[in-house]
């Protein structure tokens, strides 16, 4: 199935907060357990008023897609967004001209399929266009699909932290036009 991102639209909201939750507890964590996802509440003040991007990976109705949050125009089944990293979260590595990844999110029983690469792609595409260098993503150890993602999309691991239970892996890349 073709994958169709897009730009968070305010009507996605209710879809974008079902998928974190689900892909969440899928990955073995607790929703509630997540400092600073109140910016999922807020995409549009977060993300887009602030120099970022959400985009919302929508692909049509289908059995593949049946237990997926549903939008406007489909099936949610991807998610993800980046800001500058001056204005990211205060938990979480500031780095000059960097676009910071947050809340990269893909339906569980459709991970795999290459749709968190087509979302990660798009972010830097964007991300690059915006001006911006570098892109740096942080995600919890236990979460493998996430470290195997970005490992292959280029990014190195460059630092590690403690949050709370979290055991915590940061990545950056360096980001041009060509390789965006």
């Amino acid at each position: 199935m073709s994958l169709r991102l897009r730009a968070y639209d305010s009507r996605d909201a209710d879809a974008v907060w079902r998928l974190h939750e689900w892909a969440m507890r899928e990955a073995g964590t607790d929703p509630a357990d997540i400092p600073g996802t109140d910016d999922l509440r807020a995409v549009g003040d977060r993300y887009l008023d602030t120099g970022g991007t959400f985009l919302i990976g929508v692909l049509p109705a289908s059995a593949a897609t049946q237990n997926c949050p549903r939008t406007v125009d489909g099936s949610v089944v991807a998610i993800g967004g980046f800001l500058p990293s001056e204005v990211g979260h205060d938990d979480e590595r500031t780095v000059a001209g960097a676009a910071e990844l947050h809340r990269m999110r893909v339906a569980p029983p459709l991970q795999g399929d290459g749709y968190g690469r087509q979302l990660l792609a798009a972010l830097e595409t964007h991300a690059a266009d915006a001006g911006f260098s570098v892109a740096i993503a942080t995600t919890a150890h236990r979460q493998g699909r996430a470290r195997r993602l970005y490992t292959a999309a280029g990014y190195r691991a460059v630092d590690r932290s403690t949050l709370g239970e979290y055991d915590l892996i940061h990545f950056e890349k360096r980001l041009d036009s060509k390789n965006g």
